[in-house]
């Protein structure tokens, strides 16, 4: 199955050149609602079936996966929302193919012990539901019944992820042959519940290097991963420097460098001011420590240096800003986090000027507000806002979240889903700064470092789960290095 998120005009694009290949729609048609009709069976064996069937193609779907279901034997109650409107002709199909009742919506009633199929509005919605539809999923929120969703739940926008007005809380959402942004970025990701793709005949119609988006998995990066050889020495496997903040604010670059370290970087540095020398020197082993006497001194002190993090802990200060500014116009490569970002708040040109294209930045929502102001709420979804900024910024762009997306500058993204919620602690994002340095100082580019470095942080708190501290992710780490070798590396060649 591929890996690349289409928008609902990609879809129709694949679709119809599966149609110039001799598919017909109505064979498409017919697969989709079987193979809706089959996870619901397979997912919920046992209960009434109630099926919510609209009046577009999502309906048509509906129609088929109801007598599907009525053919396995299950108790079927249809609902149609729109039962004298005209339909396509793949939706007068499925609506002959029919056998049983079929009633007006209105009349829908549940109990928590149904199972619903919504098949009212798919993907393409752009308004919000109303009326009937509004009310029926009032309904289905209120009853506590299980509900699979086909392609999208209903009052879901499939491409922008936004969810205008009522909407249906799915448990599973069937889609076809490939996910839509709606079933990878809040809030409609979350309403969709567990996502599958189901083939149902255009997926090979898809070419997955022509699209630029994908949802992010080892597939996509793990080629690039730099192991280390027999012959290999802490020298050649990277250099990386992490600069800490004051006396009171060592441990958020101690996390960074830590977890830089655990990727794989040779040789790590934290690099703090000479009053917080001994409070970061008693307090790590492996990892090395210098101070340093400002801008200037940072610049010598990371002649040698693959990449440098700065922002965990740095302070919102002149002091920050001159040392940001100073690493940039020596050409370092950089990973900007935290305070090294939201001092130049609003000033993303004047950051654009001087910073060099080897850059990985790594806000959370606030922080990318702050320098790109109100991109997230003028963009058709948080996909074009952070390929907007990687673009405007000239560098790669990774916006953390429960759907942390990262964009390279030429328009390349993903979404990074693999992750807990558990991970929203503070400290957490120390650590996924690190492990993006880490991989930048190994030498991979910067959109495969903060892909493949957000794959692993959200991989590496799995593991740990309920009760995650960013302490934690250290061990849990070290799993998830040694599972994606053991797994490139079946031999342990």
């Amino acid at each position: 199955m591929t890996l690349a998120i289409l928008t609902c005009d990609e879809v129709r694009a694949a679709e119809q050149r599966a149609v110039e290949a001799g598919i017909s729609l109505w064979a498409l048609m017919q697969k989709a609602g079987q193979a809706c009709a089959d996870v619901l069976h397979a997912e919920f064996p046992e209960g009434r079936v109630v099926v919510l069937a609209g009046p577009g193609n999502n309906g048509g779907d509906a129609f088929v996966a109801a007598q599907r279901l009525r053919d396995l034997g299950r108790n079927v109650w249809l609902y149609d929302l729109a039962p004298t409107q005209q339909r396509t002709p793949e939706g007068i199909n499925a609506l002959n193919a029919l056998t049983g009742a079929r009633q007006p919506l209105e009349d829908m009633r549940l109990t928590p012990d149904d199972i619903v199929l919504d098949g009212l509005f798919g993907a393409g919605l752009s308004r919000p539901l109303s009326g009937e539809a509004a009310f029926a999923a009032e309904q289905v929120n209120a009853s506590g019944s299980k509900v699979v969703a086909i392609d999208v739940p209903s009052g879901v926008n499939g491409d922008t992820g936004a969810i205008p007005g009522p909407a249906i809380r799915a448990n599973v959402t069937v889609t076809f042959c490939a996910k839509k942004p709606a079933h990878v970025l809040q809030p409609a990701a979350s309403l969709c519940g567990e996502v599958i793709p189901a083939e149902i005949g255009f997926g090979r119609f898809i070419n997955d290097a022509a699209h630029a988006l994908h949802e992010n998995a080892p597939a996509l990066w793990a080629n690039a991963l730099r192991w280390p050889e027999a012959t290999s020495h802490k020298h050649q496997r990277g250099r990386l420097a992490v600069v800490s903040g004051g006396l009171a604010n060592t441990g958020a670059a101690r996390l960074a460098a830590h977890s830089g370290l655990r990727i794989g970087a040779g040789l790590v540095t934290l690099l703090c001011a000479p009053s917080a020398l001994i409070v970061a020197a008693s307090s790590v082993t492996a990892v090395m420590t210098s101070s340093f006497a400002g801008p200037d001194d940072l610049v010598a002190q990371t002649e040698r240096s693959s990449a440098i993090i700065i922002g965990p802990a740095a302070g919102f200060t002149d002091a920050t800003r001159a040392n940001v500014e100073a690493l940039c116009r020596a050409g370092r490569r950089l990973v900007l986090d935290a305070d090294a970002l939201t001092v130049f708040a609003d000033q993303a040109d004047h950051l654009r000027a001087i910073l060099p294209a080897a850059s990985i930045l790594t806000p959370h929502t606030g922080e990318f507000e702050r320098l790109f102001p109100g991109l997230l709420g003028g963009s058709v979804n948080k996909v074009e806002a952070v390929r907007t900024a990687a673009h405007r910024i000239g560098a790669t762009v990774l916006l953390k979240g429960a759907d942390t997306i990262i964009a390279a500058p030429e328009g390349r993204a993903v979404v990074n889903t693999h992750a807990t919620p558990f991970l929203a602690t503070a400290g957490s994002g120390d650590v996924l700064a690190g492990i993006v340095g880490g991989l930048l100082a190994q030498g991979l580019t910067p959109f495969d470092a903060a892909r493949a470095a957000a794959w692993l942080h959200g991989d590496a708190g799995f593991r740990v789960g309920p009760g995650l501290t960013a302490e934690d992710l250290d061990a849990s780490l070290r799993e998830t290095v040694r599972n994606l070798y053991e797994t490139t590396h079946p031999t342990g060649e």
